[in-house]
């Protein structure tokens, strides 16, 4: 791209560089702006426009030619076509002009028009090189190094020559270079640059990082299991570049007009010699520098221009979020969305267990806890994790226990500081003869509600009643909020009881909940929705979750769920935050609308430009164009269109709110 864009600029001061002689001693630069310099070497004028036009013509006007002749042969027309006849109709007049020796010649007009249009182009590939920032910043995450064990020693190699199953060291303040395990060692890993998320994440053995994030404080030795294009860097920047390269369906109609405003161009100009030549009160030159001029002014290119930059624009705005649109049809559809269905487990939710409430008899909460945990601390069951982390957050460090017996189905029971606890449920408490007495109503009231309830028992007597549930994302609320604000309804869609789902539902201030679906069902839910008529967003993370992303108008996969989720989806939230779905439809909604204004913008200037062009209003107002100045409004408006793309960048996103947890 930065080759492009310097050949670019080299041909516009080339084309610059001829054109200023060429204007200073043709009859604009005589008549209009009062230059009388003698034509050097005694050459007629128009003879020496001939010379100083041949590097403009066929050198920096070459691409042009080469990009119309592509277009014939593709049996399509584009804006290179339009220039190109504009460019060579006017260059060849005045050369006929010039060896027959009478007329007007327009040398000028031609090596004009040729720099204002590449200036106009090389304006638009500036424009694009900013709106693919994105795409060059990830690519720099990664380090260009890294340091692996081979044959007992460390060896610093370049990170392309890392293969599956190297163990790499990796040092504080160094970064990751690869997708890996975690072998040995504890550290905070800042995640940001790949996910968004803010919050440094503990790694230790065992756990997945992530190739171009930074270690922080603790030296790891991680076994690459992902390198080179296969790592989650690279697969997001062929992401990123699959969407800004496809192409919306605002876009193939863009392209489907440009091709007619083409033909519109080709044939105006053709009617506008006609007419002037038949009908006209003027010359055969005049007749011609308007026919150049319609042909110049109606040059497609702020239309070719005004949806891929705000794809662009759009796709990188989201992908510096860790929101990936894995094509610029996810990126229109998910402006047209009135309707989230969202799955509730590992996307409203965490999808692991932590406590919720704790009900106790005659013993202190967290004397209860630490009893509790230590029973529960060995064991690697879902609940118990939650109920030992629970402990120790809440300062209750789990005792030693001792006589630890696991009871299947039921719980589990211990010997701690001479006291017999169980720790278990409701069969677990009948069976040894324990009454619940006054905690049989809390213990009822959380299982009514969904939660799961964990009775404590202490010495043969009920002691406590420890409820366990789904923990909700501490931006779900949030989400759902800024959703309805939008105007969009949410749907809450789930295959647990209606009791969870209810309170969940509570929670979060939802009113829709379809609970108790089956897996199967799901997609049914949404086709069904979407028969109602409304367009629907799917956000889920399973595999179960597959069929109904793929059913839904857009669907969006939460980064942490499973694979098959992922590749199902048109979108994947990186960070697995819910407050990431109103931020995507925010940018859906804000490219979208770009599109709208820069083509309203593309067509409502061909509209007005082209009978002014074509000389209709000379007879009354004297209002004309010339050539050159129609290629320096053309370019202007290329360059607005992207200039308003590029505005998208200031866009007011609900990621940019204040979090709770900040």
């Amino acid at each position: 791209m930065d080759e492009m864009v310097t050949d670019m600029r080299n041909r516009f001061m080339v084309a610059v560089a001829f054109a200023v002689p060429i204007l200073l001693w043709s009859r604009i630069g005589r008549d209009v702006l009062g230059f009388q310099v003698a034509v050097p070497f005694g050459l007629a004028e128009e003879v020496w426009g001939l010379l100083l036009s041949i590097p403009v013509v066929f050198w920096a006007s070459s691409i042009f030619f080469s990009g119309a002749v592509r277009a014939l042969r593709a049996r399509t027309l584009d804006m290179m076509v339009l220039v190109a006849v504009a460019i060579g109709a006017g260059w060849l007049y005045s050369v006929i002009v010039t060896l027959t020796g009478g007329g007007e010649v327009f040398y000028e007009a031609a090596a004009v028009l040729a720099a204002f249009v590449l200036l106009g182009h090389w304006f638009e590939m500036r424009a694009r090189g900013g709106a693919n920032e994105a795409i060059r910043t990830l690519l720099d995450l990664a380090p260009p190094r890294a340091v692996v064990l081979r044959d007992g020693g460390e060896l610093e190699i370049p990170t392309a020559e890392v293969v599956v199953g190297d163990v790499l060291v990796i040092r504080p303040g160094t970064k990751i270079a690869v997708d890996g395990t975690v072998l040995d060692g504890e550290s905070e890993v800042d995640e940001s640059m790949v996910t968004g998320e803010s919050l440094p994440v503990h790694k230790g053995p065992g756990d997945e990082v992530t190739g171009a994030t930074i270690n922080r404080d603790g030296t790891l030795r991680i076994r690459a299991t992902k390198v080179g294009s296969d790592t989650a860097l690279a697969q997001i920047v062929a992401l990123v570049q699959e969407a800004q390269n496809s192409k919306a369906p605002g876009q193939r109609l863009a392209d489907r007009a440009a091709f007619w405003l083409v033909f519109v161009a080709l044939i105006g100009g053709a009617l506008t010699l006609l007419g002037w030549t038949i009908f006209g009160d003027r010359s055969f030159g005049a007749a011609v520098l308007f026919a150049i001029t319609v042909v110049v002014v109606t040059c497609p290119d702020a239309l070719g221009l005004a949806t891929p930059t705000a794809i662009m624009v759009g796709s990188g705005l989201g992908a510096r979020r860790g929101i990936l649109f894995k094509s610029a049809i996810a990126l229109e559809a998910s402006a047209r969305i009135d309707t989230v269905v969202v799955d509730k487990t590992g996307t409203l939710t965490k999808g692991e267990p932590q406590v919720t409430d704790v009900a106790v008899s005659d013993w202190p909460e967290r004397e209860l806890l630490s009893l509790a945990a230590a029973v529960e601390k060995d064991s690697e069951h879902p609940l118990a994790k939650a109920i030992v982390a629970h402990a120790r957050g809440a300062g209750a460090d789990p005792r030693v226990a001792g006589g630890f017996t696991s009871i299947a189905g039921h719980g589990a029971s211990a010997i701690v500081d001479g006291h017999t606890v169980l720790v278990g449920n409701l069969r677990l408490m009948e069976r040894e003869g324990v009454l619940l007495g006054t905690l049989a109503a809390e213990r009822d009231a959380f299982a009514s509600t969904g939660r799961t309830a964990v009775v404590v028992a202490i010495d043969g007597q009920a002691a406590g009643v420890i409820a366990i549930a789904d923990a909700i994302r501490d931006t779900s609320a949030l989400a759902v909020s800024e959703l309805r604000s939008a105007g969009i309804r949410v749907v809450m869609l789930t295959g647990d009881n209606r009791a969870t789902a209810d309170r969940i539902a509570s929670q979060l201030g939802l009113s829709e909940v379809i609970a108790e679906v089956l897996p199967g069902d799901k997609a049914d839910q949404v086709r069904r929705l979407q028969s109602e008529g409304a367009r629907v967003a799917m956000v889920g993370d399973g595999v179960n979750d597959a069929p109904a992303l793929a059913q839904a108008d857009l669907g969006v996969a939460i980064g942490a769920g499973t694979d098959v989720a992922i590749e199902t989806a048109d979108v994947v939230l990186m960070r697995s935050d819910p407050l990431d779905v109103p931020t995507a439809l925010t940018i859906g909604r804000g490219t979208l609308r770009k599109m709208r204004q820069n083509l309203g913008w593309a067509v409502g200037y061909n509209a007005i430009a082209l009978p002014i062009a074509a000389g209709l209003f000379v007879p009354s107002f004297g209002l004309m164009l010339r050539p050159e100045i129609a290629a320096l409004t053309m370019s202007g408006s290329s360059f607005i269109v992207a200039v308003n793309a590029l505005a998208l960048k200031r866009l007011r996103l609900p990621s940019a709110q204040r979090r709770p947890e900040e």
